[in-house]
């Protein structure tokens, strides 16, 4: 079973009907007994960085997570805020603490070239770097859908499986152990996106 973590923040409803079209049964969590019994979980997000994770520490849900996620290994997939809040420090509105399960800060997204508008909204090609499991079975450059303003600096190359370029590189998923995340919206990407979701479900770390 698959967690979807709602803390507000999201379109719970499209990410859920993209998992049921791969095969998934879901579970919308609100609270720390919810997750219990899901064997991975999905933290999805649209919005600002500062309510986002004031939102999910209001849910109690953090302790439990961690230990489900951090502890005992259960796969996690953040998406677009999800991903984000997963850093340890964003710079968006303020200064925030994260989770720090992704050893990287948030930061500013800034075009070289003027034209390019922010947020970045629409589709844009990637370049996967390691398709070892998130992206198996896709072409090197898919399109995804995105929409953002901020993106995460990572402190290191090695947990960047694949990159975007909007005026300037940006890491565009991340994966570190049983834990993955991506900037763009799998949910909202058609047949990559679900490929991303199926490999996700697939993925045994």
């Amino acid at each position: 079973m698959v967690g979807i973590v709602d803390y507000g923040m999201g379109n719970l409803l499209s990410v859920a009907n993209a998992l049921e079209l791969v095969g998934a049964t879901v579970r919308v969590c609100r609270n720390a007994d919810d997750l219990i019994e899901c064997d991975r979980f999905i933290l999805p997000g649209v919005g600002a960085f500062g309510d986002g994770i004031a939102g999910l520490r209001r849910t109690g849900m953090i302790p439990a997570l961690e230990q489900h996620v951090c502890n005992e290994g259960r796969p996690l997939l953040g998406i677009c805020l999800g991903m984000q809040v997963l850093a340890r420090t964003s710079c968006e509105g303020g200064q925030h603490k994260g989770l720090g399960w992704i050893p990287a800060e948030v930061v500013p997204l800034k075009p070289s070239d003027p034209q390019l508008r922010v947020p970045h909204m629409g589709w844009n090609d990637i370049v996967i770097r390691d398709a070892a499991h998130l992206f198996k079975g896709l072409a090197q450059y898919p399109e995804f859908y995105f929409i953002h303003s901020y993106h995460l600096k990572c402190d290191s190359e090695s947990v960047v499986p694949a990159e975007c370029d909007y005026g300037g590189r940006f890491a565009c998923a991340v994966a570190k152990d049983n834990i993955v995340a991506t900037q763009f919206h799998p949910e909202k990407s058609q047949y990559s996106g679900l490929k991303v979701l199926s490999n996700f479900l697939d993925w045994r770390p």
